[in-house]
């Protein structure tokens, strides 16, 4: 592995690229896993509350959306709507837009801020949407003051300075997830790395690490609140730690983290990049039960050429060695991998390099991404493919991943027959996730009250898009 160090060189690099969209599921069924990824907007809190936000985006978005909740309730803000956009692609950016306008035409009385990826990048552009009273930026959007009532002057509805001259990141303590089962604490922000296709380093500001003991007291506190499940996130959090003091690899943190809140039962972590898993982290998911046995790799492709184009740091051998590597070291694990289908120059070969990755890395759960050109990036400088042409090879590679994950599925069901139960988080008195983060629903009676509850359940039928169950 290379040394450990602040990267701002320009080297290859990786970041959580996908979002939470709402796939189908079994009937009378949420779940969270990609069919056909588009960026769909959660409401965080009440949709009568003083205050309610439109999340688009990754799993850092819907953290920074209940910590912006809480500092815009905190400040006083009434009749407020907060839309908290992405910039990962255009269709991204087209949905806020249409969020924004449909909320304007439904609450015509409202306040409508606008923060996120895509209004740092581009300030203006959502400032001059009607409606819009005030633009705050990602250097801003977690600051007390931003949210006072009587913020200081911004020019022209924007208060958003430059987020590339970034040196930390604050950590916020919230502890209500606006009815969710599962709580998020970001440990990492930012990216000092320039993958070809992605403007997120322009609307995030370089890598910069949450301390140790900061991370600790958010983890205890969310226990303490009564959460069961917390998720690690940032934009790249295997490169967390070296702009802090001894330099703490990830892997590092995490082991301090479940020594110093030991009665955490469930630890999940976001994108990984597979060069980059440390010793310590190989270490816990060889040993440590309460990390989960599910993690989701940032890949992006599947075919080495393609992998340099974007200018990733691993090739195509490194994605297979470190499945692989996990699953002799945690066997059964699941895994989760950002793919994007139409890259510019991708060959038929090239993205049969990709579909065949599914099966030889055993793959499981597929966020699918037909490519976006974004401005201002080399790769949209390159050779592009026809956009009905990245849908279509997109569909496809969809479908790799609708089989892999039924297989997965039915694995589970085999699991069962031979006695073995599951650990399901609730999230609804009849439904959950597994361990491996398999959609899960309870047959039969539902268990009023048990929302964010572990209970023990007994699988007795598989489908494509999860799991049916009995309480144990």
């Amino acid at each position: 592995m290379a040394a450990r160090g602040r990267r701002a060189d320009g080297r290859p690099g990786g970041h959580r690229l996908s979002w939470q969209p709402r796939p189908r599921g079994l009937p009378g069924m949420s779940v969270t896993q990609d069919a056909a990824p588009r960026p769909e907007a959660e409401t965080e809190g009440p949709g009568d509350g003083p205050v309610r936000v439109l999340t688009f985006g990754c799993r850092l978005n819907t953290y920074e959306s209940a910590a912006m909740r809480d500092l815009a309730i905190q400040a006083g803000h009434r009749d407020t709507i907060l839309v908290n956009t992405c910039a990962v692609t255009a269709e991204a950016e087209r949905q806020a837009r249409q969020a924004i306008r449909r909320t304007v035409r439904e609450n015509p009385g409202a306040r409508i801020l606008v923060t996120g990826c895509a209004a740092q990048i581009a300030p203006e552009k959502w400032a001059s949407l009607p409606g819009v009273a005030r633009v705050i930026g990602n250097a801003e959007k977690l600051k007390p003051e931003a949210w006072a009532l009587e913020a200081p002057p911004a020019p022209r509805g924007k208060l958003v300075t430059d987020i590339m001259v970034a040196t930390e990141t604050a950590a916020h303590l919230v502890t209500d997830f606006a009815g969710r089962a599962r709580a998020f604490v970001q440990v990492q922000q930012g990216c000092d790395h320039r993958c070809t296709f992605c403007v997120i380093p322009y609307g995030r500001g370089p890598s910069r690490s949450v301390p140790v003991g900061a991370i600790v007291e958010q983890v205890r506190a969310l226990v303490e609140s009564g959460y069961r499940e917390v998720v690690l996130t940032g934009v790249d959090i295997t490169s967390y730690g070296p702009d802090l003091p001894g330099q703490p690899t990830l892997g590092q943190m995490v082991r301090r983290l479940f020594a110093l809140v030991p009665d955490l039962p469930r630890l999940r972590l976001s994108s990984l990049d597979p060069v980059e898993i440390d010793a310590d982290l190989w270490r816990l998911i060889e040993g440590e039960p309460r990390l989960m046995p599910h993690l989701h790799l940032s890949l992006q492709h599947g075919a080495d050429l393609i992998l340099r184009r974007m200018k990733r740091r691993h090739s195509r051998a490194d994605a297979v060695t470190c499945a692989a590597r996990a699953r002799a070291l945690r066997p059964g694990i699941a895994f989760g991998a950002d793919l994007i289908a139409g890259f510019p120059t991708e060959t038929e070969d090239h993205f049969r390099q990709m579909l065949d990755l599914v099966a030889e890395a055993g793959l499981t759960f597929l966020h699918v991404f037909p490519y976006s050109e974004r401005p201002g990036t080399p790769a949209a400088r390159m050779p592009q493919l026809p956009v009905p042409l990245r849908r279509e090879r997109a569909a496809r590679l969809r479908a790799a991943g609708t089989e892999a994950t039924a297989g997965f599925y039915n694995a589970r069901l085999e699991h069962a027959l031979r006695g073995q139960e599951e650990n399901v988080l609730l999230e609804a008195p009849d439904r959950g996730h597994t361990e491996h983060f398999a959609p899960l629903r309870l047959a039969g009676a539902a268990l009023p009250g048990a929302h964010g509850r572990i209970i023990r359940a007994r699988v007795r039928d598989a489908g494509p898009d999860g799991l049916l169950a009995e309480a144990a």
